[in-house]
């Protein structure tokens, strides 16, 4: 992974104590084959309110936990963010809950209202029953909604989370792309994505590679084009997932990478825990792929 990148990594004391707590879930008889089963999903859980925008975390964690995921890629995280989350860790909550291991990486980290007080971040997260080997916060094109005139900057907020899942390597990617109808930011975060895929592919030979998160972008919207050159929607043919209550567009994704077969994937039919319904699927990782270690 590039050095320059890591200066904004954001691993919490709950994953780290985790690490020492639980252990990986055990190997089958089918893991010792060719290929390794992996339950990995994706939530934008809306700072932990639901559809009816109450910040219930119980819910949250309870529809998260029904998802039976191996890995859990997470957007609109708070961390110490202010009252609509109630000043909460929600990251590290919502690891601790449900027993597993965090990563977080803001997309803004700033200063506490009150000196001494934790530093007010939002960002992505990944959860994880796997020991996370290495994280980072990478940059894309940001346009910020915490600036009066934004301008398109690189900014952090695209996290990176390098696991080994009995025995493979596996890159896990989450993201949030921008919102706005303009798709020109969402067009230059898709080409710093595939820019920085390709990097952190060539840097791990022989790593699994898998990118979740909003895309805030239908299948078919041209500036997500460019990443069916090296992904796969693992999502294709199933429902749509926003809004939750009521979903008219596919906005949320689990896209997979060389060396990755898709076995099945859903949309559960989650309509208040947030205002996006989670993505999972069951596939299976290639032990070794054509022309990769």
């Amino acid at each position: 992974m590039s050095p320059r990148a890591r200066t904004f990594i954001q691993l919490s004391v709950t994953g780290a104590l985790l690490t020492l707590a639980v252990t990986a879930p055990p190997a089958s008889a089918a893991d010792r084959g060719h290929s390794v089963p992996l339950r990995i999903a994706t939530s934008n859980i809306h700072a932990g309110a639901g559809s009816d925008g109450v910040f219930d975390l119980d819910r949250q964690a309870a529809a998260l936990r029904a998802l039976d995921a191996d890995v859990i890629g997470l957007q609109e995280v708070d961390v110490h963010w202010g009252a609509r989350s109630q000043g909460l860790d929600v990251a590290g909550e919502l690891a601790r809950r449900l027993g597993m291991r965090v990563s977080f990486a803001p997309i803004y980290s700033l200063d506490p209202v009150t000196a001494g007080e934790p530093r007010r971040e939002y960002g992505v997260a990944v959860l994880s029953r796997f020991p996370v080997r290495s994280a980072t916060n990478h940059e894309i094109t940001r346009l910020s909604t915490q600036d009066e005139n934004p301008v398109p900057t690189p900014a952090p907020g695209f996290g990176e989370v390098t696991l080994k899942v009995r025995g493979v390597p596996v890159q896990v990617f989450v993201t949030h792309l921008d919102y706005r109808a303009d798709p020109a930011v969402r067009a230059a975060q898709v080409a710093d994505t595939r820019r920085i895929m390709a990097r952190e592919r060539a840097e791990l030979p022989g790593a699994r590679q898998f990118l979740l998160g909003d895309f805030n972008a239908e299948p078919s919207a041209p500036e997500l084009a460019p990443l069916w050159k090296e992904l796969r929607d693992a999502g294709t043919g199933t429902p749509d997932t926003y809004p939750a209550e009521a979903p008219v567009k596919r906005i949320d994704y689990v896209t997979v990478g060389e060396g990755v077969r898709v076995r099945d994937v859903a949309v559960p039919e989650e309509p208040t825990a947030s205002d996006h319904r989670p993505v999972v699927a069951e596939v299976s990782l290639v032990r070794r792929a054509p022309g990769r270690g």
